[in-house]
């Protein structure tokens, strides 16, 4: 088990605590040092200068920088997650159409107000940095899990409209969808399933357009309202009813 790893765990002792702040002081002095510096410019022993101790000491919390940005990643994914989750629980279960909303506006709202955090997740990879996925792929499927949930219930409930076959896609598609399907515990069919990756990568790109500033300075005046509309056509595109809309304010 890596050093930090045990951070996971409820400390229980003294000296477990102080372990515990001294993780959380790690990973707060690397949030700051991803702000300002990047992730490629991180560094473990800028963040123990930080922290007031010696590198060598800090190596006995955190094992190496490869280790601190799967920290920050955990940690961002976890609060991205957190966000979305409450964002969602706060509107009725049945409301299916607000709830997408609601997780759409809560993904844009974390990315503008942590926009080195979100470009760890989802900008350029670092160089020379591998995430393990045994570690980092549950918190970084928060999102899509919580928006299939929310598309699986629709469906359950009657409340998604097919347009169409909603299980007409090729067989190797097929294949990929009932395992995804199978992970997920959905019932959504293959046409409506492939629908929402759709959504969750055109979500993403939307934001990442403009987190990243993709768009151009001076392209959209009102980028609030460009987002709402984009939220309304994806409502629509997973098959939620659009009449049920209201646009958000960011």
């Amino acid at each position: 088990m890596p050093p930090a790893e045990s951070a996971a765990r409820k400390p229980s002792t003294p000296r477990e605590r102080a372990r515990a702040r001294t993780i959380e002081d790690i990973i707060r002095l690397g949030r700051e040092h991803l702000a300002v510096h990047g992730a490629a410019a991180l560094s473990l022993r800028a963040v123990a200068r930080d922290l007031g101790v010696v590198s060598s000491a800090v190596y006995r919390y955190v094992e190496n920088r490869e280790e601190l940005l799967t920290l920050l990643l955990v940690d961002a994914y976890n609060e991205l997650g957190d966000a979305v989750d409450a964002a969602v629980g706060a509107l009725p279960e049945q409301d299916f159409t607000g709830r997408f909303r609601a997780l759409g506006t809560a993904v844009r709202r974390w990315a503008l107000s942590e926009p080195a955090r979100y470009g760890l997740l989802f900008g350029s990879p670092v160089p020379g940095y591998q995430a393990p996925a045994e570690r980092t792929t549950g918190p970084g499927t928060r999102v899509i899990h919580a928006l299939m949930a929310i598309l699986d219930a629709a469906y359950r409930a009657g409340r998604v409209a097919a347009g169409g076959d909603p299980n007409a896609v090729v067989p190797p598609l097929a294949a990929d969808l009932e395992r995804i399907r199978t992970e997920l515990g959905a019932s959504v069919p293959d046409g409506l399933l492939a629908r929402g990756a759709l959504v969750w990568t055109s979500l993403f790109g939307a934001v990442s357009f403009e987190v990243f500033g993709q768009y151009g300075a001076d392209t959209f005046a009102a980028p609030d309202e460009l987002f709402a509309h984009h939220l309304a056509v994806l409502a629509g595109v997973a098959g939620l009813d659009p009449a049920n809309y209201q646009p958000s304010n960011g």
